[in-house]
């Protein structure tokens, strides 16, 4: 796996996490975090979150990747 698509897995379970923390509680963690949901730093996260899970969707329809056979000699 690519860094470029671990960090794009990494900002989609931040959002992931955040909705759950809403979910259950009401609260919104990022919107506390940076100030308020309607602050332009916490949209902005929102909507970097929200690009890396669109960016993800492609990776369910492709295979998985070959890995290159263990030397053994």
């Amino acid at each position: 796996m690519s860094v470029f698509k671990k960090l794009l897995l990494l900002l989609a379970i931040v959002g992931g996490i955040n909705w759950v923390i809403y979910g259950i509680w009401g609260f919104n963690a990022v919107g506390w975090l940076l100030g308020g949901s309607l602050n332009w730093l916490a949209r902005t996260v929102f909507i970097v979150v929200g690009v890396a899970a669109l960016c993800l969707v492609p990776s369910l329809f492709m295979g998985e990747e070959p890995r290159p056979e263990p030397r053994t000699h």
